[in-house]
Order: structure tokens, then C-alpha cells, then sequence
């Protein structure tokens, strides 16, 4: 195979994000959490990866972005545009394994990573709510996550003071 591997960024492109249609076959579906989550992260990063369609417009990968871009605040904040890349395959086929190569090569969170993080920043002295809003989680998540008893983790979550939930957490760690 000797495919140009730079061409769908030559095709960046800001457009109308009413050019572009949903496929029929993209099996990921994400919750209204994880969509709220996604319109956190284009705010606090802004939008950093592209749609993929089709010469068509059909889009390949991207749909959740595309979803939430027609929602308010993006829709107003990006002028209803989306930025897109376009594909060009031979076969329908390749277009579909587009979508869920893309899908499947994001992964997944592994437990124990996930652990690290979350006493990391229990370590920090940030708090449950914190944490909670800040990735999408809730306590009960969280919670999981951590190796503290029920009754620390309800003290955490009770505690207004600064350094309190890191004071406790360093001493179970």
C-alpha cells in the first residue's frame, strides 16, 4: 500500500456543520454524560480534532462532535461550523472500518492508571466534587478507585476544609 498519509490534513477545512450527515453504521453510542464531558473538553481545550467524512460528507469518525457543535453554547461560540477532514476510499467497506478503527484505537481506561490518577489528585488536596466534575465521574466511581474505608471516603466527601481530604488520603496512601 502506498497511501499519501498526509492527505486528509490537506483537506482541513472549516464548513457548515449542516453539510455533514450521520452513517448508518458506527456502532459507539455515549451517553449524555460523556457528550456534557466532551462540550467540557472542546471549552477548556478547544476543538482539537477534526471530523473525518466522506467526500460526501458522511461522516466517518466524529459524530459525537458533530452532535454536540449544533448544541448551544458551541453552536453559537463556532459560528455552526465544525472543522472536517475529508477521506476517500475505494470501498464503502473501508469506510466503515474507518469508523470503528478510530473508535477502537481512542481505548480504553485501564484500573489501575485510573487508580494513580485519582490519588494523585487526592494527594493534591483536591476534593471529591472536584475530582468528580472535573472528570466526568461520580463519587461512587471515585470511590472505587481509591483504597480508603466507606467512612474516610464519606469524610472526604463532607470536608470543606483546605488540605483536610489530602491530609486523610496521605495517611491511608
Amino acid at each position: 500500500m502506498n497511501k499519501d498519509l498526509m492527505a486528509p490534513l490537506a483537506t482541513l477545512q472549516w464548513i457548515e456543520r449542516g453539510k455533514l450527515k450521520a452513517n448508518d453504521w458506527n456502532p459507539n453510542k455515549v451517553s449524555r454524560e460523556n457528550l456534557d464531558l466532551l462540550v467540557k473538553s472542546i471549552l477548556s481545550n478547544g476543538w482539537t480534532l477534526p471530523i473525518v467524512c466522506r467526500p460526501d460528507y458522511t461522516i466517518i469518525d466524529g459524530f459525537h462532535r458533530w452532535t454536540v457543535a449544533g448544541e448551544e453554547p458551541l453552536k453559537t461560540m463556532l459560528g455552526g461550523k465544525v472543522p472536517v477532514v475529508i477521506v476517500r476510499h475505494d470501498d464503502v467497506a473501508e469506510d466503515v472500518y474507518g469508523t470503528v478503527t478510530h473508535n477502537r484505537a481512542r481505548g480504553t481506561h485501564l484500573l489501575e492508571p485510573m487508580k494513580n490518577i485519582v490519588k494523585r489528585l487526592l494527594g493534591q488536596g483536591k476534593s471529591i466534587k472536584e475530582i468528580s466534575k472535573e472528570l466526568g465521574m461520580k463519587p461512587e466511581e471515585i470511590f472505587r478507585l481509591t483504597d480508603i474505608s466507606k467512612e474516610e471516603f464519606l469524610k472526604l466527601m463532607a470536608s470543606r476544609a483546605p488540605g483536610y481530604s489530602r491530609e486523610i488520603y496521605l495517611r491511608k496512601v
